[in-house]
């Protein structure tokens, strides 16, 4: 049990000095993506290899302290995500990627015994062929400025000594014992700290108006629901880094005068949930949670909620209801949380992200935070880049780094085969920009003025074989099924917007139905009660507004131009390729397809069902669509 500041700083040089002991660290990782990948039998590949060559394995930092040589720990998410499951050997920084369990004797005996690095096993440069051995060297790495995902792929999210080890607690200890809230409200203020859930709002006026609210009671609470579709950043943190999310929160406990929090976090992360359960039960442990911390007159404990995966829930108001056993639906405002909240009480809402930030602007200063970023939109944003890319997986990349160099330098640019059409940026709440954004810097005051939106941080990238349209109405049906229902614009104007959307891609709409469209988007854009249904147009309005002319394609030509739309198409058979095979025939469920052995078919478009069997079938490139 820690009782003062001396005491957490002992621990922390004993945990120092453990690593310092470490020969060799292997970090397996344990992030969801790498689990599902089967790191975790790589990771007992390891331990039992090592234990059959006979090397002493150290797991734990500081109940382990005579122990040295190898030490074998999983680790949080990478964020190179593709590569998986990835292999991190310290102090040298090297990166295998895909390893296997299969793969483990041979690391071991000419990594570890031999001291020559298994090259088959490390990421190759796309330009040269040539492997690439640390990870801060690889491309995917180079233009990233990690400081909410520092940790991430470092520790071993289930060790609070681990943690100790890397300066963990001590932003915590320097509020506590050399600052007054006002003081940490003040450095919060002066680093220019945004919310980085979607809003943007700046972190020290919110934490300014819940401390000067009246009430002696004062919750803080971490918003972990994070329901993009394709979007991970804020799972990745809880689960590498989830000591980083305690202490953000303790902080702004601190500031506001609070003694309780809550983190909100969706029950479909349940790695996620299970060690932040296990976080908040070591911090327990030492005295970093509960009362007196430190031997300080501040006292703060910290509840996990699971909730049910509503996306309306990543709301304010919405998720204090569901917190309060309600039903999660937004409420209007004012009054805003920060001066009636969570059952009536002041309360700050920071999400996962923006409480990460906390800490090492605490640590290290405003000034140090804002030398990364743009003058408005300070520090470092992550980013879920997914879809049509070369590299998908999780950055974190300084506010202000334009689109280009996050698609084309980080990721690689679009897949081969393809070539690039659009960014869909912030989720289904977002819009999609071409390529004309692609040297526009990326901030929020940026992507407001083209109707896109950093978001949370979902970022798709489009290649040129898919439809826009049909793009707009993937995003809408999602808000559409999300949607609460507490207010008329976002129920029903959504679900009208979904079916114009779907008249447009089965060949059904008209040259009206396009203008309704866009005016019904306008209507749920400033007619919506929360940020759900005001932002849920804007997909389609974007879409529109750079991608008109496939709207007009569907609805006058009645073709989609990226052929995508099955209702929109025909298939035909090049009577000069056809060699008569019948495969086509013989595959086709609908016996549209005819002709005699060796000659050419033909397709009978009033039976053809679309189905596309036979363009797959074909062996000859006969069958084509128009």
């Amino acid at each position: 049990m820690l009782k003062s500041r001396l005491d957490l700083e002992q621990l922390a040089r004993r945990a120092k000095d453990g690593l310092l002991q470490e020969n060799v660290r292997i970090l397996v990782c344990a992030g969801t993506g790498c689990v599902a990948n089967g790191s975790l039998e790589v990771y007992e590949a390891f331990r039992q290899e090592l234990e059959r060559k006979g090397f002493t394995i150290r797991v734990e930092l500081v109940k382990e302290p005579e122990t040295s040589g190898i030490a074998l720990n999983i680790s949080g998410c990478h964020g190179f995500c593709q590569m998986g499951p990835l292999v991190r050997l310290e102090p040298a920084g090297i990166l295998y990627c895909k390893v296997t369990k299969e793969d483990v004797p041979e690391i071991i005996a000419e990594h570890l015994i031999n001291g020559r690095p298994v090259e088959r096993l490390l990421y190759h440069h796309p330009d040269t062929g040539r492997p690439v051995a640390r990870e801060e060297d690889i491309p995917f790495y180079k233009k990233q400025r990690r400081i909410v995902l520092e940790h991430c792929g470092r520790i071993n999210p289930e060790d609070i000594h681990d943690y100790l080890a890397h300066d963990g607690y001590q932003a915590l200890s320097k509020a506590l014992f050399e600052m007054t809230p006002e003081e940490v409200i003040e450095a919060i203020l002066a680093s220019g700290l945004r919310g980085r859930g979607g809003g943007g709002f700046p972190t020290g006026r919110k934490w300014i108006f819940a401390r000067s609210a009246p009430g002696d009671k004062k919750y803080i609470i971490c918003n972990g629901d994070e329901g993009d579709p394709g979007a991970f950043m804020d799972r990745s943190v809880m689960e590498g880094d989830p000591h980083r999310v305690l202490e953000g929160m303790l902080i702004a406990g601190y500031a506001i005068g609070a003694d309780e929090g809550y983190i909100y976090v969706r029950a479909e992360y349940p790695l996620a949930v299970k060690r932040l359960r296990r976080a908040v039960d070591q911090a327990k442990a030492l005295g970093l949670l509960g009362q007196n911390i430190l031997g300080t007159n501040f006292s703060f404990r910290v509840h996990i909620k699971e909730g049910a995966g509503a996306f309306v829930c990543g709301e304010e108001t919405a998720l204090i209801a569901s917190i309060e056993g309600q039903r999660g639906m937004p409420r209007p405002r004012p009054p805003f949380p920060a001066n009636s909240g969570l059952w009536g009480c002041p309360t700050v809402i920071n999400n996962v992200e923006t409480l990460a930030n906390v800490a090492p602007i605490i640590q290290h200063g405003p000034e140090w935070f804002k030398q990364y970023g743009t003058s408005n939109s300070p520090g470092t944003k992550t980013f879920a880049l997914a879809g049509q890319v070369a590299h998908t997986g999780l950055v974190e990349v300084p506010m202000g780094i334009t689109l280009r160099e996050i698609v084309f330098d980080i990721g690689g640019g679009p897949r081969e085969g393809n070539s690039f059409k659009a960014v869909q940026i912030g989720g289904p709440s977002g819009g999609c920009l071409t390529e004309e954004h692609l040297d526009m810097p990326v901030d929020f005051d940026s992507l407001q003025k083209v109707g896109a939106m950093v978001g949370s941080g979902g970022m798709v990238v489009v290649g040129q074989d898919s439809c826009m349209v049909e793009v707009a109405r993937f995003f809408m049906t999602f808000v559409q099924n999300e949607s609460c229902g507490k207010c008329v614009p976002c129920r029903e104007g959504t679900k009208r917007m979904l079916e114009l959307l779907t008249k447009i891609t089965t060949g059904e709409a008209t040259g009206e139905d396009l203008a309704l469209l866009e005016e019904l988007a306008l209507m749920v854009k400033d007619g919506s009660l929360c940020g759900l249904g005001k932002t849920a147009p804007n997909p389609v309005l974007t879409t529109l507004r750079y991608f008109r002319q496939e709207y007009e394609a569907h609805i006058h030509d009645k073709k989609c131009p990226a052929r995508v739309c099955k209702d929109l198409l025909s298939y035909f058979i090049d009577a000069g390729k056809c060699r008569g095979c019948g495969l086509c025939a013989k595959n086709c469920p609908a016996a549209a397809i005819s002709g005699d052995r060796k000659g050419p078919h033909t397709i009978d478009r009033e039976k053809c069902i679309k189905c596309g069997t036979c363009l797959e079938k074909c062996r000859f490139n006969a069958v084509y669509t128009a």
